[in-house]
C-alpha cells in the first residue's frame, strides 16, 4: 500500500529457534508475510515486525504431499502445482501474499479456500509452543480462522494433492484479476469481506461510494472493494475512507461490512 511508519523492530529469521526465541524475548509483535493485505501506521510504531520471508521452501513429503514454508509466495505453489501436475488449488491462482498469510486468514477465491487441500498446520501457539495441528483440529470459516483469533504464528502447511492440475483455470483467473483489479496502483486487495448472500463491492457501488476519496486514498473505479494509494495517501486518509464506505453501505443496505485487511494502528 505504501503506506507505513518507523517499526520499533524489524527482524528477519532463519530458523524455527530463532523464530521461537525472538517471540519469548519480543513483546508486541506482528508476523510479516508478503504484507499484500497489511495497512500500517505512518507514524512511530511500538511494534517488533518480524519476517518469515526466510522460511520459503517446498518440500514434496511423498507423491502428493507437500510441506510449504510459511514465507513462501503463493504465486510459486501455484507454479510448483503446474510443473507436478497436482489439482486442488486452481481457483486461488492469482491472490498476492504468503502461504503462511493465506493459512492464517483461510485465503480463497471462487468457492474455494486453501484449508480444502491442507493436511495439517505447523504453528507456534499461544503458549510458544512449536507443534504441528491436523486440519480436522483447527476450526476454520469464511476467512479467519482458530489460528487468527488464538494469534498462532504459523510456520509450514502441509497440502494433499492429486493429480490433473488444470492451467486454463489458472490463466483464466490471472488474466481476470490483472484485467478487474487496480494492480497498477498501491492498494490492500479486497477490503471489506463479502457478507453472507452479499458481494461487498456491490454493496459499495449502490451505496455511490465508487470514486470516493479522502486524501490520497480512493474507493478504486476499476474495482470498488479495493482502496488504492493515489501517490500520497495517509494512513488516516485510509482509516477514515474506510468509515465512510461501511457508514454508507450501512445506511443504503442496512448491512455492515467487515474488513479483510489487517490494520497494524501503532
Amino acid at each position: 500500500m505504501k503506506i507505513g511508519g518507523i517499526a520499533k523492530e524489524y527482524i528477519e529469521v532463519e530458523t524455527r529457534n530463532e523464530l521461537l526465541q525472538v517471540l519469548k524475548e519480543k513483546e508486541n509483535v506482528f508476523i510479516l508475510g508478503n504484507g499484500t493485505n497489511t495497512l500500517i501506521n505512518d507514524e512511530t510504531l511500538e511494534t517488533t515486525f518480524i519476517s518469515m520471508k526466510e522460511f520459503s521452501y517446498i518440500d514434496e513429503k511423498s507423491e502428493g504431499v507437500v510441506e510449504v514454508g510459511a514465507g513462501t509466495d503463493f504465486s510459486e505453489l501455484i507454479d510448483y502445482m503446474e510443473k507436478r501436475n497436482y489439482t486442488g488449488l486452481e481457483n486461488l491462482a492469482g491472490i498476492p501474499g504468503s502461504v503462511g498469510g493465506l493459512v492464517f486468514m483461510n485465503g480463497g477465491a471462487h468457492g474455494t479456500e486453501i484449508f480444502d487441500a491442507i493436511q495439517c498446520v505447523e504453528i507456534i501457539d499461544e503458549n510458544l509452543v512449536l507443534r504441528k495441528v491436523e486440519k480436522k483440529n483447527i476450526e476454520v470459516s469464511y476467512r479467519t480462522t482458530e489460528i487468527k483469533k488464538k494469534k498462532w504464528v504459523v510456520v509450514s502447511a502441509t497440502f494433499v494433492f492429486e493429480k490433473g492440475y488444470k492451467k486454463e483455470i489458472v490463466d483464466n483467473y490471472r488474466f481476470k484479476r490483472e484485467q478487474n483489479h487496480p494492480l497498477n496502483e498501491p492498494n490492500l486487495g479486497s477490503t471489506f469481506k463479502n457478507p453472507n448472500g452479499y458481494f461487498s463491492a456491490r454493496l459499495i457501488i449502490e451505496a455511490g461510494v465508487q470514486g470516493l476519496k479522502v486524501g490520497g486514498a480512493e474507493v478504486s473505479m476499476v474495482h470498488p472493494n479495493f482502496i488504492v494509494n493515489k501517490g500520497n495517501a495517509k494512513f488516516s486518509d485510509v482509516i477514515e475512507l474506510i468509515a465512510r464506505v461501511k457508514k454508507a453501505v450501512k445506511e443504503k443496505s442496512g448491512i455492515e461490512l467487515e474488513e479483510e485487511i489487517i490494520i497494524v494502528d501503532k
